[in-house]
Parts: C-alpha cells; sequence; structure tokens
C-alpha cells in the first residue's frame, strides 16, 4: 500500500491533496460517488413533506392553511438547527461514521411518514415531528460537503463540491416528480389505501405510502455502501478552534450570498406547491368555491392548475445549473458568477412579482398571470442554482483549508433556514411583500459579491 492510503483505523495518515504524492484521486472521486448518493437520500427526505403536505387536504386531513405552511416550514427550521451540529462533526468523528450514522439516521423520518399518510385522524403534532425528524436530512449537508472538501485540491474543488450538491439537490425533484406515479400502485398495499379527493376532478384511490416506503431500500443500501467504502481524512479540530471563522468578515459576507442563493432554492422548493396551489389553484377561494360535492369554477374557461405536474421543474433546474456551472467556476472563478446569480436573482423576483396578485377579471388574464408566475419561479431557481455553484467555489479560495470546511458548513446551516423563512414570511405577510424584502436582499447581495470578491482589485478576489 502506498504511503498516501496508509489508515490508522477509519482514519487516512499524511494525506494532502495539494502534494500529488500524498493524494489518491480514485478515492477522491470514489468518495465523491459514495456520498453523492446518500447525500441525495438525505435531500429525498428532507422534501419529503413537500411533497405530502400539499395533498393532505384531498387525503382528508383536517388541518387549516396556517397549519399547513408551517408544517412544510419545519422541515427547514430543524434542518438549519441540525446543520449548526453537522457543521461540527467532520473533523471529530470523521468521514466514514458521519455519512454512515447520517444515512441510517434517515429511517426514522421516511418511514414515519410511509405510516402516518395513512390516517386521516393523526394529531397535528405527530405530523410536525415527523417533518421535524426530516431535517435531518437537510442537516446533512453541513457534514457531507466539508468533509469531501478535504479529498480534493483546490483546484477541483469548485466541480467536485457542484457534483456533489448539484447531484444531492436532485433529491428534491426526484421525491416530487417519483410522488405522483409512485401513489399510482398497491407496492405497499398492506397499508391500505387513500381516497384523494381534488376540486373539479373525479375522486381516486391512491396508495401515499409508496412515496416514503420505497427509499428505505435505498437508504440501508447508502448506509452499508458508507460503512465499507469510506474513509476518513485526519483534518483535526476542537469545536472552539472551528468557531475562530466567525473572526473573519468573509464568513458573514458569504453568509449572505449564500442565503441569497440556497436559501431561495431550499425555500421555494418547500413552498412552491403550496403557493402555485394558494394563488392559482383551489386554495383561491375567488376561484373556486364549494357546490355540495362538486366544485364551481367561477370564471369560465379557466382550468386549475395540479401543483404536481410543475413543482419538480424548479428543482430540477436549480440542481441542474448547479452540476453545469460548476466547471465554469473552475475555469472563470466563482465571484463573476456570484455577480451573475444575484442579477440573475433580482430580474426574476421582479419578473415575478405582478403574478402574485392574480388577476381575476377573465380566463384568459388567470392564465397570462399563472404562466408569468411560473416562468418567473423557474428563473429564481435557475439563477439561484448558479450562485449555489459560485458560492461553494469562492470558499475554498478565500479560506484555508479546515477554515473552509467550517464556512460550508456554517453557510450551509443559515441558508438551511430557508423553507422555514419562506413558510412563515408567507404565513404572516403577503406574497408580493416577501418577494420585495427577497428584491431588497438581492441587491445588498449585489453589491457585496462587487465590492469584496469581484470587481477589478477586490480585497478577496475568488
Amino acid at each position: 500500500m502506498s504511503t498516501k492510503l496508509e489508515t490508522k483505523g477509519d482514519w487516512l495518515v499524511s494525506w494532502n491533496p495539494e502534494d500529488e504524492s500524498k493524494w489518491d484521486s480514485k478515492l477522491a472521486w470514489h468518495t465523491l460517488t459514495v456520498t453523492t448518493f446518500t447525500l441525495t437520500l438525505c435531500f429525498v427526505a428532507w422534501f419529503l413533506p413537500s411533497a405530502i403536505i400539499p395533498k393532505l387536504s384531498a387525503l382528508g386531513y383536517t388541518f387549516t392553511k396556517s397549519q399547513l405552511y408551517w408544517m412544510a416550514a419545519m422541515p427547514g427550521l430543524s434542518g438549519g438547527l441540525l446543520r449548526l451540529v453537522w457543521m461540527v462533526l467532520p473533523p471529530k468523528i470523521g468521514t466514514r461514521k458521519l455519512v454512515t450514522l447520517t444515512t441510517l439516521l434517515l429511517i426514522l423520518p421516511v418511514l414515519g411518514w410511509g405510516f402516518e399518510v395513512t390516517n386521516p385522524h393523526v394529531p397535528y403534532w405527530r405530523l410536525m415531528g415527523l417533518a421535524f425528524l426530516s431535517g435531518i436530512g437537510g442537516g446533512a449537508f453541513s457534514g457531507f460537503m466539508p468533509s469531501t472538501s478535504y479529498f480534493f485540491p483546490k483546484r477541483m474543488q469548485g466541480t467536485a463540491l457542484g457534483l456533489q450538491a448539484g447531484i444531492g439537490n436532485f433529491g428534491v425533484s426526484l421525491v416530487q416528480l417519483l410522488t405522483p406515479w409512485l401513489i399510482t400502485f398497491g407496492m405497499f398495499g398492506f397499508l391500505g389505501s387513500q381516497t384523494m379527493s381534488t376540486a373539479g376532478q373525479q375522486p381516486v384511490i391512491v396508495w401515499y405510502q409508496n412515496s416514503a416506503l420505497v427509499y428505505i431500500p435505498l437508504i440501508i443500501v447508502g448506509a452499508i455502501w458508507a460503512y465499507l467504502a469510506l474513509k476518513s481524512v485526519p483534518v483535526k479540530a476542537s469545536i472552539k478552534q472551528q468557531f475562530d471563522i466567525f473572526r473573519n468578515q468573509d464568513t458573514w459576507w458569504m453568509t449572505l450570498l449564500y442565503i441569497m442563493t440556497f436559501g431561495t432554492f431550499s425555500g421555494l422548493a418547500a413552498q412552491f406547491g403550496l403557493l402555485m396551489t394558494d394563488l392559482y389553484g383551489s386554495g383561491n377561494t375567488q376561484i373556486v368555491e364549494g357546490a355540495g360535492t362538486a366544485a364551481t369554477i367561477l370564471i369560465e374557461g379557466y382550468s386549475l392548475p395540479d401543483p404536481v405536474k410543475y413543482v419538480f421543474l424548479g428543482p430540477l433546474i436549480g440542481a441542474g445549473a448547479r452540476v453545469l456551472f460548476s466547471p465554469l467556476t473552475d475555469k472563470m472563478g466563482g465571484a463573476i458568477w456570484t455577480l451573475i446569480s444575484g442579477v440573475g436573482v433580482l430580474g426574476s423576483i421582479l419578473f415575478t412579482i405582478p403574478a402574485l396578485t392574480p388577476d381575476l377579471s377573465s380566463a384568459a388574464a388567470l392564465e397570462g398571470g399563472f404562466n408569468r408566475f411560473l416562468w418567473g419561479m423557474l428563473a429564481i431557481f435557475l439563477f439561484s442554482g448558479i450562485g449555489n455553484a459560485s458560492t461553494f467555489k469562492q470558499m475554498p479560495m478565500i479560506f484555508e483549508r479546515r477554515q473552509a470546511g467550517g464556512v460550508i458548513g456554517w453557510t450551509s446551516a443559515i441558508a438551511a433556514f430557508g423553507p422555514f423563512l419562506f413558510g412563515v414570511g408567507l404565513t404572516i405577510m403577503s406574497p408580493t411583500l416577501f418577494y420585495v424584502i427577497g428584491a431588497v436582499w438581492a441587491v445588498g447581495c449585489i453589491a457585496i459579491t462587487w465590492w469584496r470578491y469581484a470587481r477589478k482589485g477586490a480585497p478577496k478576489p475568488s
């Protein structure tokens, strides 16, 4: 065995990605493959509630609109809180234990949703508990990403981290795309079936437990694979040492930028379906009103959009942008693409704002508003995805290796509150006001990026 592969328990000895004689690219890429597979499952667990909650009312659950928003927001709250824990774990327990144990923990929320979605009489607090446990999948990100970064030299970290985060983000689209198909047959029929009643449509028989239980075998395989295949890089640091990142002003600037990018991506991914339903679907009581067992469409010629046909598109575009633009950030630098991301997010928000107040004057006006809303939202996902790639290129360039891992974990933790903040924001204020606040935030991030990182002579070009 070569020196670079010498191990002591889980830990590699004399591992240095910047020194070709002490780095094994095959091991690095194998680690990336395993951790990316398990991270995708983490995102599946984290956003599984977003595929289930918008349909709870149709399945016979009697929760209010506010309760559903809070439930959809809960995985974001717990994901952010748990990322504060996971961010300090890589140097303490290493990649192998971190990934293996985290993957096993995903069984708790996924199995829970598989059983509870079959019982419309389940207490609200139990579903809120499962929504909180789903945040384990979100918390994992701030541990997985830093630990993977230790395996690659700086010149390759933009591509490596972009691939891991981008493919991992596909877990959001995966769960939202597969759910409408998975529920159509009795894969886990021993738990019974459910009747789903949607306004303007005939009731249908579904098996919603499939949307969760199908992932249990994959989670078990991922945990075993991680245990057998992974090693750990000896980047030792106490919790106190890791907290020295907070004395560096760039930690705070990059946190603001990552809130704009990943906070927006995760927040919209969690709330997209509910927001679409409330603005242009059955949640808008000006469009649909109950009439016995039927539904009366008040604006003739307007067809209610089914959110499940659209909600996966946003996360798919955002995750795809993160993957595709990561190599460009290695070639051109991250700061210029963060600047482009900020300008794009701002423009997309401004384009979308008029569609947040549906025009009920005619079916054509309502249809046009929906199309503007959809395209505007997809544009926000696109530019936030570009920024997700570019900020992760910037951080390893701005900070030394140990600090870069901590900053990646910290910024990821704070941005993971996106689903919670979006849920709370859309509950306590109008969508228009909430998006205006987002536009102001984007303006501030554009200014920070230009002055600190992107302009000629910037203090920290990256």
